[in-house]
């Protein structure tokens, strides 16, 4: 049995460690593409810029280099570029992931079992976070 994903809720790219990097990147977003920044980001141990897409989506923008604070080994960690989709219940999800044999780390940085975000692999090498629908600092979650 598949996940059934309800909503695409940020994609997750790096940019170069540095505010200026940092700052290049936001004025291309936010001036270029026309996206506006999210004032409520989570404070987090990663320095970064949330962009509202639209009413239900982000662009999360991380200045890293090497591997984050989160990295859990080789390939595993969530500040890598990647996908975040939204499911109904992230504890069915594990279980589906688990039954299927799907190897996935986790990470929680908000208390709470409904607030856990499981990253996995897909067969290219890409990045895949999953998490439960409402528990995303995106706009259309907030609402």
């Amino acid at each position: 049995m598949s996940l059934k994903i309800l909503e695409l809720h940020h994609h997750a790219v790096r940019v170069q460690a540095g505010d200026a990097s940092l700052d290049a990147a936001v004025r291309f977003y936010r001036d270029v593409l026309g996206l506006e920044m999210d004032a409520t980001r989570p404070a987090i141990d990663l320095k970064g810029a949330w962009m509202n897409v639209g009413d239900g989506a982000q662009i999360h923008l991380m200045a890293i280099e090497g591997p984050s604070s989160a990295c859990f080994g080789p390939g595993k960690d969530p500040s890598n570029p990647h996908v975040a989709l939204a499911v109904a219940d992230i504890q069915k999800a594990r279980a589906q992931l688990d039954q299927q044999g799907i190897a996935y780390f986790v990470l929680n940085v908000m208390p709470g079992a409904d607030a856990e975000q499981l990253f996995l692999i897909d067969p290219a090498g890409n990045t895949v976070e999953l998490h439960q629908l409402g528990s995303c600092r995106c706009a259309r979650s907030r609402t």
